[in-house]
């Protein structure tokens, strides 16, 4: 049994968009542009409001793009890496294996670990700043970096103390 398709019939009304533009065209003339807001600036959630908030963020400004945002989040991550390699490599084995002991290790920890916390809050900020839609899944990866400098951090204004 062969069974033949059905013939196409051209349906207009199903495919035509179901707002008239032409009743906008006039209201974007007299307004200067589309009346139809664009590129994130809606409503924002409470939770990206207080997050603004928190960051300093007021609007978005010009020439900021994602590609920033993305770059500000690998110079922050090389920076938290640089860190931890020099705490957990490099100055307990590295440095006593050639020879070198020195008690520098908690103060440049110190200075690293404040770079590294001051980056990774730019890129969160950065990444807020141009309503990533990402950026909520980077706060929380950034909070659990933070969170672990923070700590690193007193550990090492402890030692410099005792």
């Amino acid at each position: 049994m062969e069974t033949t398709p059905a013939p196409v019939v051209a349906d207009t009304s199903a495919a035509k968009c179901p707002i008239d533009h032409t009743a906008f065209a006039s209201a974007a003339a007299a307004m200067g542009g589309c009346p139809v807001a664009h590129g994130g600036s809606g409503q924002r959630s409470t939770a990206d409001l207080i997050a603004r908030r928190v960051l300093r963020i007021s609007e978005r400004p010009a020439g900021v793009t994602s590609k920033q945002a993305y770059a500000a989040f690998q110079k922050s991550m090389l920076i938290s890496a640089t860190r931890c390699t020099l705490t957990y490599v490099i100055f307990p084995f590295v440095l006593p294996a050639i020879g070198i002991v020195g008690g520098f290790g908690p103060l440049l920890g110190v200075i690293i670990g404040s770079i590294a916390i001051v980056s990774d809050v730019f890129a969160v900020r950065r990444f807020h700043v141009v309503e990533h839609k990402f950026r909520w899944h980077f706060t929380a990866i950034a909070a659990l970096v933070i969170a672990l400098l923070a700590y690193l951090l007193v550990e090492d204004v402890v030692h410099l103390l005792t």
